[in-house]
């Protein structure tokens, strides 16, 4: 799973962004600043750096110049400033790729595997039992073979890994995949979701191993 670091002062594009990309399988810390950017880089290890110029404390051309001297991370500035200047001088510092605001979260999703996937740092593969989940190729496998997930399937699935071990209502669920179905998702409908996720990835989906039945609550993965 590739870890994105996202470092933004504006709290409803941290919350939002970080929900989408956590959704989307992606490990996203966030940071306000210059200086907790930078700790949080010399403490853990990311693939990717999401950038704004404008900051909490000193900017994000600073930031950038910062990082790229000491890290050989990628860097996606993802700013209102979209302006030439901007745009030049950030790439001038070593940026690798510059996306105005407003973006379309899909495109900055294709932009983020791009840059990942031109640089090496595709992130690791999540294993799960006997089952494999590429987030960088949107597949999952077990012992080799693909599971041929549905889009909601995989969702569903990618939901249960970045909050595993946790329990997860079926409020929380339904809100997870609503968006991607285009359509309202009811309680039946995600029951039915729920079995076929099993019946692909359990060994016995009558009695499953993986994502379990809280009674009352709702489901959780065990991993």
């Amino acid at each position: 799973m590739s870890r994105i670091l996202l470092v933004e002062d504006d709290r409803e594009i941290i919350s939002s962004l970080s929900e989408f990309l956590n959704h989307e399988g992606f490990d996203v810390k966030n940071a306000k600043g210059q200086a907790s950017a930078l700790q949080l880089i010399h403490e853990n290890s990311f693939d990717l750096v999401l950038l704004d110029i404008q900051l909490a404390d000193g900017n994000g051309f600073t930031t950038c110049s910062a990082i790229k001297s000491e890290y050989d991370i990628p860097v996606i500035f993802l700013t209102a400033s979209g302006d030439e200047y901007s745009t030049v001088t950030g790439f001038d510092l070593g940026a690798d790729d510059y996306i105005a605001k407003p973006f379309r979260p899909r495109e900055l999703v294709s932009r983020i595997k791009n840059i990942l996937r031109l640089t090496g740092n595709t992130g690791g593969i999540t294993q799960i039992g006997d089952v494999s989940v590429d987030t960088v190729r949107g597949t999952a496998s077990r012992n080799g073979k693909d599971l041929y997930l549905s889009a909601l399937e995989y969702r569903l699935l990618l939901v249960f890994i970045n909050n595993k071990n946790a329990v997860l209502s079926r409020t929380r669920l339904l809100e997870s995949i609503w968006d991607i179905a285009g359509e309202f998702v009811n309680d039946n409908t995600l029951t039915v979701y729920i079995k076929r996720l099993r019946e692909k990835i359990e060994k016995d989906p009558q009695n499953p191993e993986i994502i379990k039945t809280v009674r009352g609550i709702g489901y959780r993965l065990d991993l």
